[in-house]
């Protein structure tokens, strides 16, 4: 009883935050999820309800998409998925969790060093391309766009939006190539199903957060979400 309810805490919490800031679900619930789940499960599971979140929001925050980064983070992840799912396939599951909770931390540290870049359509394509490549191996397309996204000084509508508008392509795309090279179950989906209705109420809440969160308040959020997440994975996946 006390998994179920820590997975419905997990899905609750991660949707208001994907709602509110564009990027949280993914950063939050996999780490989370892989208390409970094998990497498998807890990809897929992450996939599945990502997808329907960004679904979800797309027609809500369509006129904030910057279509041409999106074009350009799409070709670049082209790239980038084989090479992740090859990743997947060859870490064990401590290696894996220790490299989900590094690169929390890394971002953490780069975004708090208020690091700056500016963006170009090669960068973009790289970004893609970075992206592409997390989601098939952790299922965390986030990262990087954060980090280039805040590097740019690029607003949080247009950041949330943008950043939906690509995981649309990306989520589905790691899903379809997940259960091509790695299977699934039953679990998965029925876990995915138990979950659909918090995801909706999550994104309830997480709409009206984002009308009152300032640029500010979404900066210092961020930074907290980040290095919470990566330290607790990386205690969890050393036994400290």
């Amino acid at each position: 009883m006390g998994s179920i309810l820590f997975f419905f805490g997990i899905i609750l919490i991660a949707s208001i935050l994907q709602t509110s800031t564009g990027f949280g679900f993914s950063i939050m619930a996999t780490p989370f999820l892989l208390m409970l789940f094998l990497p498998q499960e807890a990809i897929q599971i992450n996939l599945i309800l990502s997808l329907i979140i960004s679904i979800s929001l797309i027609s809500k925050i369509r006129k904030d998409i910057d279509f041409s980064i999106v074009k350009r983070f799409i070709i670049g992840s082209i790239v980038g998925v084989p090479f992740g799912i090859i990743i997947f396939i060859s870490m064990s599951i401590t290696t894996f969790k220790i490299g989900v909770s590094i690169l929390l931390l890394v971002l953490t540290l780069l975004l708090i060093l208020n690091f700056r870049v500016k963006g170009t359509r090669t960068r973009d394509f790289i970004v893609g391309g970075l992206s592409g490549l997390l989601t098939t191996s952790i299922g965390m397309p986030g990262p990087p766009l954060l980090l280039y996204f805040t590097g740019t000084d690029t607003q949080k509508e247009k950041l949330r939006a943008t950043t939906l508008a690509f995981y649309l392509f990306i989520y589905f795309i790691s899903l379809v190539t997940q259960i091509i090279f790695t299977g699934t179950n039953t679990l998965i989906w029925e876990s995915s199903l138990y979950a659909i209705p918090l995801v909706f109420l999550g994104l309830f809440i997480g709409q009206i957060i984002f009308k009152w969160l300032n640029q500010r308040i979404f900066r210092i959020f961020t930074y907290i979400l980040l290095s919470f997440t990566g330290i607790y994975l990386l205690i969890e996946s050393l036994n400290i």
